[in-house]
């Protein structure tokens, strides 16, 4: 029999004065039922629209682009993408949503309603069970992963305890108070959570939008990455890569770059996620001077201006055009487990290892004829390496903006970001509070528990 899940919106169902039903599985489209099979559970973790979803906004608001130059980009930005790449006080004004934080708060709904019911639905063998709830947990930390890095203050170790995270939400209680939690306490949340799902999930899931044990083990290294953890994160790498570690060779898209494969199909991509970010803007050139022009990546996925429609000045990225469906995937992938290996083992002073690592990576993404192998000398020069492939590596991810957050507060790496819209310039300086995303106005007024973030 064929079923649909129709699953409402969480800014909805945690806002409302009046109950609502969470979920409804129709049966041959006339028949209502509530979640009882264990198959329904399954399914309600297979909706690929709700859990293939990120917010979009961190290009917006990352040094990957850079409008200066085009008036027409600039123009062509809406009043809350102008916040966004501006780093305004507010994105949003009182009555607008905010995507973002509808999809991901959207997603722990739903894996709360797993995690409440699915031990205890019918015609399922524990071992089904299991599975569902462990891929409903990392799920959920996934979720809250994001959330953290954008809604909340960058992570420092003596101050996490009274840092503001987000609103933590383990039960389908609709009703509940939305106080935000201590960050440290979102962090405990999420590594426990991954703690009790990896002996139940699968070495390998049937599609990259399931979590199996790499994902939940990226998920931890990017984690602990945030927290400038970096011994930890190389561990939790090293894991992952040990289950998932195919790399795609650029060499066989050169002259063919529109059979790159879409996400699905992609055997670097972990843990598929996907944002829609389809309005021109140019690259910061600052980015693109970091590739050498036989790099692949510059020739395949970033093209000249005219390429674009309408046109733009400089060059764009293009990635997304290749297959299509204009999405980035900012999900874990093979790249980014190796390159934070890669800087674990800089920060730890094992420079060949570090090196060793960039090199198999950067390998695969130049023909074998314009490959030179990095060399470094120092520790902190192939640390300075790995951050410069960080870059070029995750161009158009969005995790460029987690970079820029963590890195804001060291010294050495710390830069000021200068960027000029409709001839007003606008400057985000090291460890701002415009690095922390506001909480749209709409969620305070109706939550007025929400504190919002400093500005």
């Amino acid at each position: 029999m064929k079923k649909y899940i129709l699953i409402l919106s969480v800014s909805l169902l945690v806002m409302t004065s009046s109950c609502r039903k969470y979920v409804e599985i129709e049966i041959n489209n006339s028949n209502n039922r509530l979640l009882k099979y264990t198959s329904d559970f399954q399914s309600l973790l297979n909706n690929y629209t709700v859990f293939s979803a990120t917010p979009s906004l961190p290009m917006l608001s990352s040094d990957d682009i850079d409008a200066g130059a085009d008036q027409a980009a600039q123009n062509r930005l809406t009043t809350d993408q102008s916040n966004v790449y501006t780093w305004a006080e507010n994105y949003y004004d009182a009555t607008q949503s905010d995507a973002g934080w509808d999809q991901l708060y959207n997603q722990i709904y739903v894996c709360n309603e797993v995690l409440a019911k699915v031990m205890t639905s019918e015609n399922g063998t524990d071992e089904a069970k299991h599975k569902i709830y462990a891929e409903a947990q990392v799920q959920r930390s996934y979720a809250y992963l994001t959330l953290i890095n954008l809604y909340a203050p960058i992570y420092q170790k003596d101050k996490a305890n009274t840092t503001l995270g987000v609103p933590l939400l383990l039960v389908p209680n609709l009703f509940q108070k939305l106080n935000r939690v201590s960050l440290e306490t979102v962090y405990q949340q999420i590594f426990k959570d991954i703690a009790e799902a990896l002996p139940f999930l699968p070495t390998y899931p049937s599609l990259n939008t399931h979590p199996g044990k790499a994902a939940a083990y990226a998920t931890l290294a990017r984690a602990y990455l945030m927290r400038q953890e970096y011994t930890l994160a190389q561990e939790n790498a090293r894991k992952a890569l040990e289950i998932q570690n195919t790399l795609v060779d650029l060499t066989t898209y050169q002259t063919t770059p529109t059979q790159f494969p879409r996400h699905l199909n992609n055997p670097e991509i972990i843990l598929s996620r996907s944002a829609l970010f389809n309005t021109n803007i140019p690259l910061n050139p600052a980015l693109l001077q970091l590739f050498d022009t036989n790099d692949l990546r510059y020739m395949l996925f970033t093209r000249v201006g005219t390429a674009f429609a309408p046109n733009i000045v400089g060059r764009g990225y293009y990635k997304g055009r290749l297959t299509v469906d204009l999405s980035i995937n900012s999900g874990p992938s093979v790249g980014e487990m190796m390159l934070i290996q890669a800087e674990g083992f800089a920060r730890n002073n094992q420079t060949d290892q570090a090196l060793q690592v960039l090199n198999t990576l950067r390998a695969k993404r130049f023909t074998a004829a314009n490959y030179k192998a990095l060399q470094a000398t120092t520790a902190q020069q192939a640390l300075g390496y790995v951050l410069d492939e960080r870059r070029r590596e995750l161009m158009g991810t969005g995790l460029r903006w987690l970079d820029q957050r963590r890195l804001s507060l060291e010294s050495e790496w710390a830069k000021s970001v200068t960027r000029t819209y409709k001839n007003v310039s606008y400057t985000l300086a090291p460890a701002s509070n415009r690095y922390v995303y506001p909480i749209g106005p709409k969620y305070i007024d109706l939550n007025p528990e929400i504190q919002q973030n400093d500005r």
